[in-house]
C-alpha cells in the first residue's frame, strides 16, 4: 500500500497552471517623456550654440580685417595730408611761379591813393 499511497499522492497533487497574464492596457505615450525627444532637443540646442559661435568667430575675423584696413587708410591719409601741406608751402609756390610764369617778388611797395 505504500506504493499505492505514493501514487495517489502524485495523482492528487494539484498541477500548477499558469494563469494567462492580462494584456497591458495600451496608453498613449507623452512625447515629452520620451528620452529620444530630449536627445533631439538637446542636440538642436547644442547645434544652435555651435552655429552662434561660428557666426561670432566670422564677425571677429571680419572686424580684425577692417581694423587693419582702417589703420592702413589712416596712414595713407596722413601721408596725403603731408604731401598737401608741402605742396601748398609758400617757398614752393614762389619757385613754381618764377620757373613757369617768370614772376618775381616785388622789391618795393607802391600805394595808389584814390580821391575822396
Amino acid at each position: 500500500m505504500a506504493s499505492w499511497s505514493a501514487a495517489a499522492a502524485r495523482v492528487e497533487a494539484p498541477v500548477a497552471r499558469l494563469r494567462p497574464r492580462p494584456r497591458p492596457v495600451s496608453r498613449p505615450v507623452n512625447p515629452l517623456r520620451s528620452g529620444v525627444t530630449w536627445i533631439v532637443v538637446l542636440a538642436a540646442l547644442l547645434g544652435g550654440i555651435v552655429a552662434l559661435n561660428v557666426a561670432v568667430l566670422q564677425l571677429n575675423v571680419r572686424l580684425s580685417s577692417l581694423s587693419r584696413e582702417r589703420v592702413s587708410l589712416r596712414s595713407d591719409n596722413a601721408m596725403l595730408q603731408s604731401q598737401l601741406s608741402s605742396a601748398a608751402a609758400v617757398p614752393r609756390i614762389q619757385s613754381l611761379a618764377h620757373r613757369r610764369l617768370g614772376l618775381v617778388p616785388a622789391t618795393d611797395t607802391t600805394y595808389v591813393e584814390l580821391g575822396h
